[in-house]
C-alpha cells in the first residue's frame, strides 16, 4: 500500500508543477502596464496626454494618446473627480479625459482572488479521495480473495466444440452421451427414478483429450461450462480453497443446468494423510469442501462435475465412492484408426500435398497421443515453411516424426571418420538382428545422423497395435538391444560408451521380465517388490522388498542369464550374417540414412555378392 501511495503522490506532484508552470508562463508572457504615481498622472492630464481613465475601485487604468497603457492607484473611498479637484487640476482639461467607472466583475474577481488558493486545495481533495478509493479497492480485493476464479465459457458459433471435433474415444463419447441427454432432457431419466452420476472422472495419459472431451460435452449439451484448475483452489492461507469451492458451486447452481470442469484434480484430491500437514492442511480442507458440496447437492439441480487426471491411483477413496465421482471414463492412447481420424481433424486447416498418406503417418506413430499428433503436424508445417514450401509434403511429416521422437538433427555435430564408422556398425548391428528375429517390429529407418543425444538410431515400428506382449517378444528385443554392443565388440575388439543406454534399457527389461511379468521359470509366476510413492518434501518412488536376500541374489543371476543369452543370440546372428552387416555399413557410410525399402533391398538375392 505504501508503494501505491508514493506513486499517486508523485503523480499529483507532477500535475501540480505542470499547472503552476502553465500559469507562470501565461503570466510571464502577458505584458504588464507601467504603474505610475498620482503626481505623474496629474501632470499627464494637464499636458493633455491622457485620453481615458477606467476606475475600478482603487485601481486606475490609464490610456494615453499614443496608446500606451498605465496603471495607478488611489484610495478606494475617494472618487477620482474629488481627487483631481484637490490637486487643482483645470476642470476644462479634466473634461477632455474620458472617465469611466466600472464595478469589479464577480467571476473574474473571485477567480483571480481565490484561484491561487483553490487549485492546491482541489488537488489535495482529489488526492485524498483517490487514496480512499485505493483503500476501499484493497478491502474489496481482500473480501473477494475467497471467490472462485472459475472461467465461465459460453460456446457459440464456430468456436463451439462438439463430439464431431473429438476424433476417436468412441466408448468415452458413448458414456458421455448420457450426460448430455440428462442436461438436455432430465425428465427422461427422473421419470423412471434414475439418477445421473453427479461426478464424471476422466482418466488417461497426458494429451489424450480429457479437457477437449469435457468442452465437447458442454458444447453438445449447449450449457454453461465452468472451467478451473485444481491448483487454483490452493493458496497459502488456510480456508481460501474451501471458500472458493463454495463460491464455485454457488455460481454453478445459479447457472443450472451446467458443467463444472476441474482439470488436474489430483492437485487437491490426493489421498489424505500423506506427506506433511494434518487435518488443517489447506489442500485437505479444500478436498473436504469438494466432498461435501458434491454429496450435498440437491438432486433437482442439474449440475454435473467433471474432472480430469492422469494419476487416478493417488486420489482419495472418498472422491471415488458412489455419489461423487462414481463414473470413471478411461481415455486410452489412440489405436491406428483413431490416430488416422485425429490426424485428419488436425490437418483440416493445413494445406497438404497430394502425396500425403495419412494412413502411413498413423502407422508410423504408435503410442502417440492426440496432443502428440497435433504437435507432429504443427512441426511438419513449421518445417515446410522453413523450406519455403506452399504445401506440407509427406517427407516433412515423416521427418517431423523423428524430430518428435528423437529430437532435431544435429547437423553441426560432425563425427570423425572413425566415430562415424563405429556408429555405422553399431546401428547396422541393431538393424540386422531386428531383421533376422521373427518377434521384432520391422525396421523402418536406419541412420547415422545425430539426433538429440543419439549419434545414430534404428527406428522400428509395429505393423499393428498390440496390447499383449509374449515372452518371446521380450527375449528377441533383448537380443536387438545388445546388437550394437556385439557389433562393436566383434568388429573392433572393444566397445564404446555408445552402448550405455542400450545396456541400461536391456537390464531394465530383463528385470521386468522376472520381477513384474512372472516370465521366469526359476522364480515362478509371481512378482517381486512393491513400488510406493512417498510425498515428503517432494516426490520419491521407493521399491519395498518383499523377498529375501537369497531371492534377490537369484534375481540378479537370472537377469545376468537373460542378458548373456541375448548376447549369445546377437553374436551368433552377426557372425553368420557378416556379409549383410558389411553391406548395411557400406550403404550407411555412403548414404547416412536407409529407409525401409532400401534396407529390405539389401537382403534380396540379387543384391548379395557371391
Amino acid at each position: 500500500m505504501s508503494k501505491i501511495l508514493l506513486k499517486n503522490f508523485l503523480v499529483f506532484l507532477i500535475i501540480f508543477l505542470v499547472i503552476a508552470a502553465i500559469f507562470s508562463t501565461y503570466n510571464a508572457s502577458t505584458e504588464k502596464p507601467e504603474e505610475i504615481g498620482l503626481e505623474k498622472l496629474i501632470s499627464q492630464i494637464e499636458d493633455e496626454q491622457v485620453t481615458q481613465i477606467i476606475v475600478k475601485e482603487g485601481r486606475l487604468e490609464i490610456e494615453l494618446i499614443d496608446g500606451t497603457k498605465q496603471i495607478s492607484k488611489k484610495e478606494a473611498s475617494e472618487s477620482l473627480t474629488t481627487l483631481l479637484k484637490n490637486y487643482n487640476v483645470d476642470p476644462e482639461k479634466t473634461k477632455k479625459v474620458k472617465i469611466e467607472v466600472k464595478e469589479s466583475e464577480g467571476f473574474g474577481f473571485w477567480a483571480l482572488t481565490l484561484l491561487p488558493f483553490l487549485i492546491p486545495f482541489i488537488l489535495i481533495v482529489v488526492f485524498i479521495w483517490l487514496m480512499m478509493r485505493q483503500v476501499q479497492g484493497a478491502n474489496t480485493k481482500a473480501l473477494s480473495f475467497g471467490q472462485s476464479r472459475a472461467r465461465e465459457m459460453h460456446q457459440k458459433g464456430k468456436a463451439k466444440i462438439t463430439f464431431k471435433d473429438v476424433a476417436g474415444c468412441k466408448e468415452a463419447k458413448e458414456e458421455l452421451t448420457e450426460v448430455v441427454e440428462f442436461l438436455k432432457n432430465p425428465k427422461k431419466f427422473t421419470s423412471l427414478g434414475a439418477k445421473i452420476p453427479k461426478g464424471v472422472l476422466l482418466m488417461g495419459a497426458p494429451g489424450t483429450g480429457k479437457t477437449l472431451l469435457a468442452k465437447a460435452v458442454a458444447g453438445q449439451a449447449n450449457v454453461p461450462f465452468f472451467s478451473i484448475s485444481g491448483s487454483e483452489f490452493v493458496e497459502m492461507f488456510v480456508g481460501v480453497g474451501a471458500s472458493r469451492v463454495r463460491d464455485l458451486f454457488k455460481k454453478a447452481k445459479k447457472s443450472s443446468p451446467c458443467i463444472i470442469f476441474i482439470d488436474e484434480i489430483d492437485a487437491v484430491g490426493r489421498q489424505r494423510g500423506a506427506g506433511l500437514g494434518g487435518s488443517h492442511d489447506e489442500r485437505e480442507q479444500t478436498l473436504n469442501q469438494i466432498l461435501v458440496e458434491m454429496d450435498g447437492m440437491e438432486t433437482k439441480i442439474n449440475v454435473i462435475v467433471m474432472a480430469a487426471t492422469n494419476r487416478p491411483d493417488i486420489l482419495d477413496p472418498a472422491l471415488l465412492r458412489p455419489g461423487r465421482f462414481d463414473r470413471r471414463i478411461v481415455l486410452d492412447i489412440p489405436d491406428i484408426n483413431d490416430r488416422e481420424a485425429i490426424i485428419k481433424v488436425h490437418a483440416q486447416n493445413k494445406p497438404l500435398a497430394k502425396d500425403v498418406n495419412l494412413r502411413k503417418v498413423a502407422e508410423r506413430t504408435p503410442g502417440f497421443s492426440g496432443a502428440d499428433l497435433a504437435n507432429l503436424l504443427n512441426e511438419a508445417a513449421i518445417l515446410a515453411a522453413r523450406r519455403n514450401k506452399k504445401e506440407i509434403e509427406q517427407i516433412d511429416i515423416l521427418e517431423s516424426i523423428e524430430k518428435v521422437l528423437l529430437g532435431p538433427e544435429r547437423k553441426s555435430h560432425i563425427l570423425s571418420e572413425k566415430e562415424k564408422k563405429i556408429t555405422a556398425y553399431h546401428e547396422a548391428g541393431h538393424a540386422l538382428i531386428a531383421h533376422e528375429l521373427p518377434n521384432v517390429d520391422p525396421v523402418q529407418k536406419v541412420s547415422i545422423i545425430s539426433r538429440g543425444q543419439a549419434a545414430g538410431y534404428t527406428l522400428k515400428l509395429p505393423v499393428e497395435d498390440r496390447h499383449l506382449h509374449p515372452k518371446s517378444e521380450f527375449i528377441d528385443e533383448l537380443a536387438v538391444l545388445l546388437g550394437g554392443y556385439m557389433a562393436e565388440k566383434i568388429t573392433f575388439g572393444e566397445v564404446t560408451t555408445g552402448a550405455s543406454n542400450d545396456l541400461r534399457t536391456a537390464t531394465q527389461l530383463a528385470k521386468k521380465i522376472i520381477t513384474e511379468y512372472g516370465m521366469n521359470e526359476a522364480l515362478g509366476p509371481r512378482t517381486f517388490g512393491e513400488r510406493e510413492e512417498l510425498i515428503f518434501l517432494g516426490k520419491e518412488i521407493r521399491e519395498q522388498r518383499d523377498y529375501s536376500e537369497k531371492t534377490a541374489e537369484l534375481i540378479d543371476q537370472q537377469i545376468s542369464y537373460l542378458i548373456s543369452q541375448a548376447q549369445n543370440t546377437a553374436q551368433e546372428i552377426l557372425t553368420k550374417k557378416k556379409k549383410y552387416l558389411e553391406k548395411i555399413v557400406k550403404e550407411l557410410l555412403k548414404k547416412e540414412t536407409l529407409e525401409r525399402e532400401d534396407f529390405e533391398a539389401l537382403f534380396q538375392p540379387k543384391k548379395i555378392e557371391s
